[in-house]
């Protein structure tokens, strides 16, 4: 027996499985005493024969590790008393304040084994429980990241350790019942760590949190690895420097394991009967320790109250129920409602030419009711004269109702009336029902809309999910230069769009990497130069509007603007006796091959990093700013579209095609007179100034290839002002059309390649509108000649403009069938019903030739023609009168107030269209 028990006894040191570590393989929340009766009793003469048979053959290699002990253990304690003076000397002469400012170089790097170079053997494993552990492992290891972070700040919080310790707890447990188990391993050192310290029995120094970051990030590698079905290996090393502080001995630097004796615990590749074995011989070993109570675990059921926010007490959140659902499924149903919300405009639109129509019925009835009413009294007069007459000749007297042509006459004139009635009613009941229909669709918005804001907020996460891999990176990049730095993040529970915060995550992981190689200072310097050792990168969050800000600053030296300018000059971007703002300069960084570092090392000098950062910057439709000062730190500023689905644009006209142009990159709208215009045109850099800045003037044409903007429906021309980082940008357009909220539909790889192109829009009315992101084709326009492009675009735009006539007219069949013809004859067509509309909308837009009626409602055609006449944007427009009023009193009257030619209705094609082609000078081109 007390053989047995011996054997036993190696066996749990040699797997190094305690009794929690077995709870962990049968069940999780099992108690111990559940853990013995699942071990048949008949079966254990069979478990301890094979036991002791696998134990003959490694009794040698026990013995001599035995024999090497206590030598080892000499030396251990002589390296003890050599780092115990250190580290003593090293606490008398830093005050207690300064106790933060431990380095990862400082403490001894625990040195094991590379993983190898192999894949996963997932034989014996249970795929599906594999992936269930990863998926639990990333939220245990980001939630423990934060909760590290805190405690770097405050060692002395016990419910950080407590909280640091339950995490640790269920990831081993899980890591065991996936069968990773050095994974489970290096959890359980940390647990076991974190447990005498949570007991009051060692106190949590910097040395040991430095340790513990370390061991989290092998913990995080590991996952990964795991994740992609790649074999890893032990790190006894490392596990056994965190014995060694829980054990309150000095750390030594490790050396690497050698391969027979690198997996002293289970490894991952274990076979599935070794796990088993290994199982039933904790519980034999379990036996022969029955003063374990279990109390060493008490710590991780106690209750936690009084937390605070994360960010400042580093409290541990309270768990909440979650579903989890892949990302494709919910882009589809973010896709779909975007989808619902343009089918929501087009009934919009819909509707509202519907009450259009519904408006225009009602002036029909109205005019009809006005004409039948002096066809009663037309009617009652003549009956009134045929009386008289009759009367004057007949010698009976007959009562005019007597009569039967006039009774049938005032028939069908009462007949009318009531039609006339019948209609009122019916426009009135179709007015009722549109009502309703724009009451429903206006509920139906609302809850359509906030569908969409749901499932866009679904798609939304906290950026606190990145902060624990940013931290890993600055940590590691710390180390590979030798310099100590923290990490600040301000607002990191704000939320973003997942995929834009998926796309900025290495933009921002290298912008970390710059800050440590290029801005931060090695201790020393920062030393000399009055500034803690410890250097600090912060990253703010922020959100403004419908864009999140994301600050990235660090308190190093600041930008080298003397190196950027030298650099600048000898790659030929930059005249040596150039005079530039800080900005512009600043902006080189982000050229392509830009690098002002001395040697090129694995963080920063091949000059292949900012560029890339602001190219996804700006395909994410966002925008950077880079400001410095020496000796202070460099701030960059990254302003994104909080999310890439909805936005809001501002859509704008050049020719005929209309553009949209996100909200975010507009500063505004501004107008600018033709003179002024011409006279800074003919500058050397012509420029237009809005709140105190200056905006470069380019011309949206000449930017994507169509004919230059001529705006000739206004006295001045539209300005549409962008922003872009350093970059202003003054835009001629021919019309502002409006702003709304678009759906940003993708265009596919092989228009999305073309610069300048953000994605696409589906209107209301199903036409498809291009995105424009305007700071590429500015940049890629600014550096031709603008002079030869205008001398040379002029005669196109000439060549290629299309008329516009205006048809005003009452009557909703004379604008449809004239404006069809017109466009057969390729004329672009707008129409008003009357005279007031007419100038509403050539106050927008100003006709090339205007067809007018007389008769109208509101104002009639002589009226507006008098109007026209007298205002000296419009006079010079001439104007073809079409009525059915052909008297010569009605024709002079017209050609007196101006008109230039006047025709009866109905007209022939042929004679219209010749008159048009006429009064524009222009050769017929068809018909």
């Amino acid at each position: 027996a007390e053989a047995a028990a011996a054997e036993t006894g190696a066996a749990d040191d040699f797997y190094g499985m305690s009794l929690e570590e077995l709870e962990a393989l049968t069940s999780p929340n099992a108690p111990i005493e559940a853990v013995e009766p699942a071990l048949p009793v008949s079966e254990e003469p069979v478990i301890e024969a094979f036991v002791a048979d696998e134990f003959v053959i490694e009794e040698p290699a026990i013995e001599e590790a035995v024999a090497e002990a206590p030598e080892a253990e000499e030396a251990a304690a002589e390296e003890a008393v050599a780092e115990e003076v250190v580290v003593e000397e090293a606490f008398a002469e830093a005050p207690v304040a300064e106790e933060h400012a431990v380095s990862d170089s400082q403490v001894p790097l625990a040195v094991d084994l590379e993983d190898p170079d192999a894949a996963l053997d997932t034989s014996d494993l249970d795929v599906d429980l594999l992936d269930i552990f990863l998926e639990e492992s990333g939220d245990l290891l980001d939630h423990s990241d934060g909760l590290l972070a805190s405690l770097r700040d405050n060692t002395n919080d016990r419910e950080l350790v407590v909280g640091l310790q339950r995490d640790l707890h269920t990831l081993k447990g899980g890591a065991r019942m996936a069968g990773i188990f050095p994974v489970g391993e290096l959890g359980h050192a940390m647990e076991s760590l974190l447990e005498v310290v949570a007991e009051g029995r060692r106190e949590l120094d910097q040395t040991g949190v430095v340790v513990l970051e370390r061991a989290f990030d092998r913990l995080h590698v590991m996952v990964t690895r795991v994740g992609e079905r790649k074999a890893i290996a032990l790190p006894a090393n490392l596990i056994a420097q965190i014995d060694a502080l829980a054990k309150g001995q000095p750390l030594a630097a490790g050396e690497a394991a050698p391969a027979d004796a690198a997996a002293p615990r289970a490894p991952a590749t274990e076979t599935a009967l070794d796990r088993k074995a290994a199982a039933a011989e904790e519980a034999v070993a379990a036996r022969a320790v029955p003063a374990y109570t279990g109390a060493g675990l008490a710590p991780l059921s106690a209750p936690i109250d009084g937390l605070g926010d994360e960010e400042e007490g580093g409290g541990v959140r309270a768990p909440q129920e979650q579903v989890r659902i892949r990302a494709d499924l919910l882009d589809r149903l973010v896709n779909y409602a975007g989808e619902v919300a343009i089918y929501r405009a087009r009934l919009e639109q819909q509707l509202g030419a519907f009450r259009s129509n519904l408006g225009e019925l009602g002036q029909t009835t109205t005019r009809l009711r006005e004409q039948l009413r002096k066809l009663d009294i037309e009617t009652e007069a003549q009956i009134i004269a045929r009386y008289q007459r009759e009367g004057d000749t007949s010698e009976e007297t007959f009562d005019p109702l007597e009569l039967d042509r006039f009774t049938t006459q005032q028939q069908l004139s009462r007949s009318l009336s009531e039609s006339a009635a019948d209609l009122t009613s019916l426009q009135g009941s179709l007015d009722d029902l549109v009502r309703q229909y724009e009451t429903l669709l206006l509920q139906q918005s609302r809850v359509s809309s906030d569908l969409q804001e749901g499932l866009m907020r679904t798609r939304m996460v906290p950026f606190d999910a990145l902060v624990p891999r940013l931290r890993r990176v600055l940590r590691q990049s710390g180390s590979e230069t030798g310099k100590q730095v923290n990490l600040k993040v301000d607002g990191a529970s704000g939320e973003m769009d997942r995929n834009v915060l998926d796309r900025m995550t290495a933009p921002l992981e290298h912008m970390l990497r710059n800050a440590v190689a290029h801005g931060l200072e090695a201790p020393a310097d920062r030393k000399k130069a009055g500034k803690p050792e410890e250097g600090t990168v912060r990253i703010q969050v922020m959100r403004e509007g419908s864009e999140v800000v994301l600050k990235v600053s660090d308190d190093g030296r600041g930008l080298d603007k003397e190196a950027i300018r030298r650099k600048a000059i000898e790659r030929g971007l930059l005249k040596a006796d150039a005079e530039v703002s800080d900005q512009a300069l600043y902006g080189f960084i982000l050229e392509t091959g830009f690098s002002t570092a001395a040697s090129v090392s694995r963080l920063a000098g091949r000059g292949v990093g900012m560029d890339v950062v602001y190219s996804e910057i700006r395909q994410l439709g966002g925008t950077l700013i880079i400001d410095s000062e020496a000796g202070k730190g460099s701030v960059f500023t990254v302003r994104l579209p909080f999310t890439l689905a909805v936005t809001q644009a501002v859509f704008v006209k050049i020719g005929d095609t209309s553009f949209a142009v996100p909200i975010a990159s507009v500063q505004g709208v501004g107008r600018i007179s033709r003179q002024e215009l011409d006279k800074q045109l003919a500058g050397d850099n012509p420029s237009f100034t809005y709140a105190g800045e200056s905006y470069a003037i380019h011309d949206l044409g000449r930017l994507i290839g169509h004919a230059q903007a001529k705006a000739q429906d206004s006295l001045q021309m539209p300005l549409l002002l962008a922003r872009s980082g350093d970059l202003r940008a003054a835009i001629c357009i021919d019309q502002v059309l409006g702003s709304k909220e678009i759906v940003v539909k993708p265009v596919g790889p092989q228009v999305n390649s073309i610069p300048g192109i953000f994605g696409a829009t589906i209107m209301g009315d199903g036409r498809v509108v291009v995105i424009l992101d305007v700071a590429p084709l500015v940049r890629r326009q600014a550096t031709t000649d603008r002079e030869a492009e205008l001398a040379a675009a002029a005669p196109a735009v000439v060549a290629r403009r299309i008329p516009a006539v205006m048809v005003v007219d009452d009557s909703i069949t004379m604008r449809k069938v004239t404006g069809r013809v017109l466009e057969r004859h390729n004329f672009e067509v707008l129409t008003a019903k009357d005279g007031v509309d007419a100038i509403e909308k050539m106050a927008e837009r100003v006709p090339d030739l205007m067809l007018l009626d007389i008769e109208m409602p509101r104002m009639d055609g002589y009226e507006l023609a008098q109007n026209m006449k007298s205002d000296p944007r419009l006079k010079d427009v001439p104007i073809i009168m079409i009525t059915s009023r052909t008297g010569d009193k009605h024709r002079q009257r017209a050609f007196d107030i101006g008109v230039n030619r006047y025709l009866g209705k109905p007209y022939q094609e042929v004679e219209l269209m010749r008159n048009v082609f006429e009064m524009l000078g222009m050769e017929p081109v068809n018909g």
